[in-house]
């Protein structure tokens, strides 16, 4: 560590053009847990994946995890997991406050930084729980949905702009969750075409997804 129903539906798929595969030089870095807040001073175990395209798990990185409060830095490395792919680091935030984490995922210039994390006092009581509408904004870009998407509500450019502004799309929560579970049992197959990735996503992250996507707002049609 270094200091310093479904005819209401319009799918949310993410295409990605044989011409963009080709690139290259992106990835998705989704996080694998992530937590509403930590103790400060106490080493919290930090998990992310790391998908070329969005889609092919990479391996034989050097990821790094950048902590900031104000002007106070502090860097972890990340170690390859037994899950190809996937990184693991302990990180600890010396003091209370709203942390900015940035993951640097060591694939060309890809980085994700995710909406503030809390770091409570030792002594301080578990601040409240958040809804699930909030934590699914947490997750839209720690799952690394800001990658391809934009929702105004987190982002309003994506690094990869091939999948549907999200911002005013509302869904059926029953088909979004089983999309976001797994999309390639839900989405058609396209010729010359990718389709959203499999993030491995759990049942509490899914409906907080679908209650963030759905948040404000009437069911689209197509």
């Amino acid at each position: 560590m270094s200091r310093r129903p479904l005819r209401f539906l319009f799918p949310i798929l993410v295409v990605i053009p044989t011409v963009a595969l080709s690139l290259g030089g992106w990835a998705v870095i989704t996080v694998d847990n992530l937590p509403e807040y930590v103790v400060a001073g106490r080493a919290v175990p930090f998990s992310f994946a790391v998908r070329q395209h969005g889609v092919k798990l990479l391996s034989a990185l050097q990821p790094t995890i950048v902590a900031r409060l104000g002007d106070y830095q502090t860097t972890f490395s990340a170690q390859p997991s037994k899950i190809e792919g996937h990184y693991t680091a302990a990180i600890t935030l010396p003091q209370a406050g709203p942390w900015t984490i940035t993951v640097h995922s060591g694939f060309m210039n890809s980085a994700r930084t995710l909406l503030p994390l809390a770091a409570i006092a030792p002594n301080a009581p578990p601040p409240q729980v958040l809804a699930d509408a909030e934590r699914g904004r947490h997750l839209f870009v720690a799952k690394g949905c800001v990658t391809c998407h934009v929702n105004a509500k987190v982002n309003t450019t994506s690094d990869v702009p091939v999948g549907p502004d999200l911002t005013e799309r509302r869904y059926g929560a029953d088909y979004l969750a089983r999309l976001l579970a797994n999309p390639a049992a839900v989405l058609p197959a396209k010729p010359n075409a990718g389709t959203m990735p499999n993030l491995g996503l759990n049942e509490r992250e899914i409906a907080s997804l679908v209650a963030f996507i759905n948040a404000d707002g009437q069911l689209s049609r197509k």
